[in-house]
């Protein structure tokens, strides 16, 4: 980390706080309202939640803002994962004893359509100076700082990733204080948050971030997850379904399409009165080819479904391809997604819903 270039944005940082008191300290109250909000969601009472007061918990998050019907969101992790599996999750994440890396890496594995901006947000604002708070703007600003081995895209954020994270911002969290920051009382990990998203923004364009990749790091973070593949899977078909409902069309995971056909992600639209049209993705971190193909190809049986996609890296999409160029009732319909482009594909539509979302053009109750 870059530590001078630290120090000189602490510097303007504390020294707008000296000059606007009023704003900096409304920031402050802010900041404390959103603690004492989710510290007062206990072990105990989270799993007592309804569903009512799951949507009120996980609405408030600025992570949500990317969505504009927040209850349909809320509503589909709720049935994806159910009920009470999904109380007992987030207790255990919140409030379990065991290290966050475990904590971290089950909820990621376990829980359905929580990404890692959603749980560093839980995370951070119960437990704000343990926890740091992850977003698309985290990544920039410590990426200015130079901070190295960032993760460039969720999957690769597990949790031996995020309790390095944690230990980054409480070092920026030290600096604050010897520079003075804590005569405001406050320099906390969500502290850190706000300085990063008042002062590191230098390249807020997400397609300034992309142009910066012309060259691939040394060596992606390691995936420690006992079962990695299936990690950066569950990340993954996340994410099309997302991209799916950003797009307009009914998206659902884990969803029987035909007889011996489940499939990770489908795309549903329906076409005035003359029926369905679904598309159809498939993720492949391992396993066989030939039964990626196969189930492919029962999918196929069900007269509305259109088109199928393989999701994969670039060397399993080529083993793919190889396998089904001789299998002419798939071929001419199945396409290729590298996952690397469905991360891409999800941070650019989650910027632009953000920035949409925050005109309020629909009211939450239309």
């Amino acid at each position: 980390m870059n530590t001078k270039i630290l120090k000189k944005h602490i510097d303007d940082f504390i020294k707008k706080h000296k000059d606007s008191p009023q704003k900096y300290q409304g920031d402050i109250n802010e900041r404390k309202d959103f603690i004492n909000y989710y510290q007062g969601f206990t072990k105990d009472k989270i799993l007592q939640m309804n569903e009512e007061e799951i949507y009120e918990y996980l609405s408030k998050l600025w992570a949500m803002l990317i969505w504009g019907n927040k209850h349909y969101v809320v509503d589909k992790i709720i049935e994806d994962n159910g009920l009470d599996k999904f109380r007992q999750s987030l207790a255990d994440l919140v409030w379990g004893n065991t290290d966050i890396v475990d904590r971290w890496n089950y909820f990621r594995t376990e829980i359905k359509g929580m990404g890692p901006a959603m749980i560093s947000e839980i995370l951070c604002k119960t437990h704000p100076n343990d926890y740091m708070l992850w977003s698309r703007r985290v990544f920039v600003g410590l990426n200015y700082l130079e901070v190295e081995k960032l993760p460039r895209y969720d999957y690769q954020l597990t949790g031996k990733v995020y309790s390095h994270l944690c230990e980054v911002t409480k070092n920026i969290s030290s600096f604050l204080k010897e520079a003075g920051y804590e005569e405001f009382e406050d320099a906390t990990l969500l502290a850190v948050d706000y300085f990063i998203w008042q002062e590191l923004q230098v390249e807020s364009n997400l397609s300034k971030i992309f142009s910066k990749d012309k060259k691939k790091p040394e060596k992606e973070p390691a995936l420690e997850v006992p079962n990695q593949d299936q990690f950066i899977h569950n990340d993954i078909r996340d994410k099309i379904k997302d991209i799916g409902i950003w797009l307009g069309f009914d998206s659902r995971i884990e969803q029987k399409v035909s007889d011996g056909s489940k499939v990770d992600t489908i795309w549903e639209a329906t076409i005035g009165n003359m029926g369905r049209v679904i598309y159809v993705f498939e993720v492949q971190t391992k396993g066989s080819v030939d039964s990626l193909i196969l189930n492919l190809l029962k999918s196929l049986n069900n007269p509305a479904v259109q088109g199928v996609v393989a999701v994969s890296d670039k060397d399993q999409l080529e083993r793919i391809k190889k396998h089904a160029f001789d299998v002419k009732d798939l071929r001419d319909k199945l396409r290729y997604w590298d996952y690397e482009e469905v991360s891409k594909v999800h941070e650019s539509l989650e910027y632009t819903n953000e920035v949409i979302n925050n005109l309020k053009l629909v009211p939450q109750s239309f």
